[in-house]
């Protein structure tokens, strides 16, 4: 299986234009130097990066949860996306994953180990290996 997503960008860095577009229709959008690197109104490459690896994040971990018999009525997850410098050039250095989620009839300390095999295992979490930080908190709402 191979998901598609594309990128066009038209002109030079500061002043060119750029479109992003998800392969199964559900998102298209434009991003420029403004919405990347300034808080210009559109979408950048990082928040893409961000809501993967959210939503990949709510899946797998309502999925662990599920085949441990607790059956997640919402798990909602927000990523907080670092843009940094190195020696190199731009990277994203940190990103900070938020959890919040409703699962009946669990307890704090099963739930917290849920999350601890969910982000080892997440699929986007692997990706991101590369990231020097990736930190977790998970709050479990009862």
């Amino acid at each position: 299986m191979a998901r598609q997503a594309e990128a066009e960008w038209k002109g030079d860095l500061k002043g060119g234009t750029g479109r992003v577009k998800l392969g199964s229709g559900a998102y298209e959008g434009n991003y420029s130097f403004a919405t990347r690197f300034e808080n210009g109104s559109g979408a950048n490459p990082e928040e893409l990066v961000g809501a993967a690896l959210a939503g990949c994040y709510s899946m797998a971990l309502a999925n662990s949860l599920a085949s441990a018999g607790f059956t997640a009525t919402s798990v909602h997850s927000s990523a907080d996306v670092h843009l940094g410098k190195d020696d190199t050039g731009f990277l994203i250095n940190l990103i900070e994953l938020t959890v919040t989620a409703v699962v009946p009839n669990v307890d704090n300390a099963t739930f917290q180990q849920h999350v601890e095999k969910t982000t080892t295992g997440c699929i986007i979490k692997r990706a991101l290996a590369s990231v020097p930080t990736v930190t977790v908190k998970a709050t479990l709402k009862t």
